[in-house]
């Protein structure tokens, strides 16, 4: 370490810079180390799993808000896509691996066919008729997985097996003495292999759009963003390059999805269609910010964290401030919402163009 920073492009890095690096490493650590620093606790498994699959959905979605300019609130459709192919392959066909890739194949292909169809007719239009044409887009695919029972379970879902080789029950390693092996006191069972077979495959998807936006691709979306007009005037095909990214963003959230559904072991509007999650990843993308793709880690982490664990860290504010008059009230877990959007308006005030776009010194977007 002392090595390192008495380099001279150790040095050189912004302060800001170095803080965005420094959080993005402890969040790194703490997922590829989840189930061993988590061990027993199954709910702080079960949000670094979401928290892995949420940075591939975000980071996705910065590929259309953040880096082309692209408003669409059809993302949860690619994701319920995925997530739905995959889920009524495993219904229908059993719990192998085969149903998994035929399902999934099936999500995202039309995922894709859906993504070229809306691109292609819309992204011609300006901007806040492209949002609302994805809107009802989203909307009809929610009414569809409701009411078209017999395939999709409708309100109830459906629930499902996966491959035994991630049951709890599989062994992965055994020792001399036949039983499970143990790796820092935990078992090495299927749970485990299904963690990192989210964790890595949503790390191998993060990092294939780390390099597109890193590639001329990446240059020429940012210049479609910043001026679509003059971007047109020297000679790129605007709107062949909005579908194309509009195309690839789709794909990679229904592979989302795909995990999603692997994960949870059930796919229903509510998980993985909703509304509310479209909301959730734009919060998340502002909060992380627009146009860093690092961002998404951060933004998803904070939502995360806020989501599952506020309510409880009012609780025990509540009890520790009893004796108190008015405060207790104020920290009562049902207004945890209120101190939510509390807390994204501080953010937002503070980090105006979100945590990690502030601290890179990127400006708001025009």
């Amino acid at each position: 370490m002392t090595a390192l920073s008495a380099s001279p492009a150790f040095r050189r890095l912004p302060a800001g810079r170095l803080v965005v690096y420094a959080i993005v490493a402890v969040i790194g650590v703490v997922l590829v180390l989840a189930p061993f620093l988590l061990h027993g606790n199954v709910r702080g498994i079960d949000v670094a799993a979401r928290i892995c699959i949420f940075v591939v959905l975000v980071a996705s979605y910065d590929l259309l808000i953040g880096y082309t300019g692209i408003v669409s609130f059809a993302h949860t459709m690619f994701f319920g896509l995925g997530a739905y192919g995959t889920a009524i392959a495993l219904k229908a066909m059993g719990p192998g691996f085969s149903a998994i890739l035929a399902g999934g194949a099936a999500g995202v292909a039309c995922a894709l066919v859906l993504a070229v169809l809306i691109g292609l007719l819309s992204l011609r239009v300006k901007a806040i008729f492209f949002a609302m044409v994805t809107l009802a887009a989203a909307s009809v695919m929610l009414v569809l997985a409701s009411q078209l029972s017999d395939i999709t379970g409708g309100e109830d879902g459906l629930i499902y097996e996966i491959p035994r080789f991630f049951s709890p029950a599989t062994k992965l390693l055994t020792g001399a003495d036949g039983k499970v092996a143990t790796l820092f006191g935990v078992p090495l069972n299927g749970r485990v292999a299904l963690y990192y077979f989210v964790f890595l495959s949503a790390l191998v998807l993060f990092l294939v759009m780390v390099r597109i936006v890193r590639s001329p691709l990446g240059t020429v979306l940012e210049a479609i963003r910043e001026n679509e007009t003059r971007a047109e005037a020297i000679g790129y095909r605007v709107v062949a390059y909005r579908t194309a990214i509009f195309c690839l963003a789709a794909v990679i959230a229904a592979l989302a999805g795909i995990l999603r559904a692997v994960w949870l072991k059930y796919a229903g509007p509510e998980a993985v269609l909703s509304f509310a999650i479209m909301i959730d990843i734009l919060l998340m993308v502002v909060i992380g910010g627009m146009g860093t793709m690092i961002g998404a880690i951060i933004g998803v982490v904070i939502m995360s964290l806020a989501q599952f664990y506020l309510k409880d860290l009012m609780q025990a504010a509540a009890d520790a401030t009893s004796g108190l008059p008015l405060v207790p009230d104020l920290l009562n877990p049902d207004r945890w919402l209120l101190w939510l959007g509390l807390l994204f308006i501080l953010l937002v005030y503070f980090f105006p163009a979100g945590i990690a776009g502030t601290l890179l010194g990127k400006g708001g977007h025009k």
